[in-house]
């Protein structure tokens, strides 16, 4: 799917991180292989850290944290909200949804329309389709974007695959029209038949939760996970990711008439260090247009990811300075998908931590 946008723009952007940090050094012993084997990883993967939210600390609570602070600080009014859109693959309950459970918790009006959509790794680039199409309705009004997860909760502590790359966090993003008439370039792909690559078989309706979907087994590689975990093939995704990604971005800087040259910043989704140098060399992106710190610093925060490492990075240029960037997110669903348009002259851009 391909389609352009015109006379839109990010005005705002806030990333929400939990306040526990663990260390990757201090996890070590969580996992059933010896020391040593596991401390490589460190320098091959990136990891060093990672923000982990709170058992208690839900979805909504995040976001519910972040926009309270962006009314407060008068980044926004509530009677400027014309949109509330929640992408997370982490629901609080079933029934209701988070973007409701908030609209409620900050008291906007009852004409303010209020969406959850279910994405990972895509959910920004999701979540801005979105948001854009719901401007060519609201006039004057603005979307408030919330990509939140507390996948956290859903990876086991012994699963040395998945646990040290897993981050909690949500970003808090504003869009508006505008009277630029630059052009969006949006591009996205989906297949189906490859989603159980990454995976949480249990815990739904298809697989509801039980006595036995909770017991932790060996996985066969010395990982110890329940059904109700995540389950992923990292091998599987590496392939995909180093397979699509690369056509996808070079047709799509083909389609804008813009070269690798043209674009100040690519602006990826984080699923590790290793995997973002093999995806920049294939595609021939320098390394210092494509930022890959956000694992080491956060965790994998799945689809906050392209919002977070751009407040994280670029926090003060933003501000400042405009600049040519293409977004790309690829993963869960699976997914893959690419945004080049114009990023900058923000009136806010920050990071915050919260207690959650």
């Amino acid at each position: 799917m391909q389609t352009t946008f015109c006379g839109k723009r990010i005005s705002s952007i806030l990333g929400v991180l939990p306040e526990q940090e663990f260390f990757f050094e201090d996890e070590v012993g969580n996992y059933a292989f010896p020391e040593k084997q596991t401390l490589r990883l460190k320098r091959v993967m990136g990891y060093e850290k990672h923000r982990i939210s709170k058992p208690e600390s839900a979805a909504s609570d995040f976001a519910y944290y972040g926009i309270r602070h962006m009314i407060e600080q008068g980044w926004i009014d509530r009677d400027e909200i014309g949109a509330l859109l929640v992408v997370t693959l982490c629901p609080d309950h079933f029934v209701p949804h988070i973007s409701t459970i908030v609209q409620g918790k900050l008291g906007l009006g009852e004409e303010v329309l209020c969406a959850d959509i279910a994405q990972g790794c895509c959910g920004f680039l999701l979540g801005l389709f979105e948001s854009f199409m719901m401007l060519e309705h609201m006039q004057d009004k603005k979307v408030i974007l919330v990509n939140v997860d507390v996948l956290s909760h859903k990876v086991s502590h012994r699963d040395r695959n998945d646990y040290p790359l897993i981050g909690d966090a949500a970003t808090v993003t504003v869009i508006e029209n505008s009277d630029t008439e630059n052009e969006i370039y949006y591009e996205m792909h989906m297949d189906g038949s490859m989603g159980d690559v990454l995976k949480i078989p249990a815990g739904a309706f298809k697989m509801p939760g039980s006595a036995h979907t909770c017991v932790m087994r060996d996985m066969g590689d010395g990982n110890y996970k329940s059904l109700e975990h995540m389950h992923m093939d990292g091998s599987a995704v590496f392939n995909f990711v180093q397979t699509k990604v690369p056509p996808m971005l070079e047709h799509a800087l083909r389609a804008t008439n813009n070269s690798i040259d043209d674009i100040d910043y690519f602006l990826f989704h984080q699923p590790n260090k290793f995997m973002l140098q093999k995806l920049a060399q294939k595609v021939g992106i320098p390394f210092e247009k494509l930022p890959m710190n956000l694992v080491e610093n956060y965790g994998n925060p799945s689809g906050a990811s392209i919002p977070l490492v751009t407040v994280h990075n670029l926090r003060q240029q933003l501000k400042e300075h405009k600049y040519n960037c293409c977004f790309s997110a690829f993963g869960s669903g699976l997914a893959w998908g690419t945004i080049i348009m114009e990023l900058g002259k923000l009136d806010n851009c920050e990071m915050i931590i919260s207690d959650l």
